[in-house]
């Protein structure tokens, strides 16, 4: 990576999660950490409900909080771009970690550099594959029982669970059109803002 970077390509899969939920995705090199979570959310169609964490090796980083009781205290994700905590760490892949609870881990591998491209259009969708679980299902352990009982009507949890999440939930099917969309909003509502012009 040079100080010419410009944009980064990410591939995003779902840790332990059958079938796959991956996004890839183009967003600049100098994107903070807060904005690639938001960037995140977007693209896989989660509710920004829960806490998140990054982490390369041993460093996290997150929203600070003085009261936390997890036993250690993340770096502000407000503050930290991806380009610095490539510099800083030398990782080719960061985890993502969405919901303590739930703890759906994310696995961030970058997987190319680009070099004097705009970043105007980041973050870009490019790919996804597979429909992101339903908030609160449980983590990945919960997910594959929620798609047991909603894929057997013989299954015991079958009608409580087919009336708990999405109607017809089908974890192949996923609504580009709509996590295009999203992402595309933040792209709209990041784009650097023009000076206006006097005219005299």
């Amino acid at each position: 990576m040079s100080l010419n970077t410009t944009a980064v390509r990410i591939k995003v899969t779902l840790k332990d999660v059958k079938p796959e939920v991956m996004r890839r995705l183009v967003v600049p090199a100098t994107l903070r950490l807060y904005r690639l979570h938001l960037a995140l959310q977007a693209a896989f169609g989660w509710t920004n409900s829960h806490l998140f964490e990054f982490f390369a090796g041993e460093v996290r980083w997150g929203i600070p909080d003085p009261h936390n009781d997890y036993g250690h205290q993340p770096m502000d994700a407000s503050k930290a771009r991806l380009s610095d905590v490539v510099r800083e760490t030398g990782a080719k892949t960061i985890h993502y970690l969405y919901d303590f609870g739930d703890s759906w881990d994310h696995v961030i591998k970058l997987e190319k550099w680009f070099e004097n491209t705009t970043t105007e259009g980041l973050p870009f969708l490019l790919e996804a594959a597979g429909r992101c679980p339903p908030e609160d299902v449980g983590g990945a352990p919960g997910y594959a029982e929620y798609l047991a009982a909603i894929s057997d009507p013989g299954h015991p949890e079958h009608e409580h669970m087919r009336l708990w999440g999405p109607e017809r939930f089908d974890p192949n099917v996923v609504d580009r059109k709509a996590l295009e969309a999203a992402v595309n909003a933040l792209s709209d509502t990041w784009k650097p803002r023009q000076r206006a012009t006097r005219t005299k």
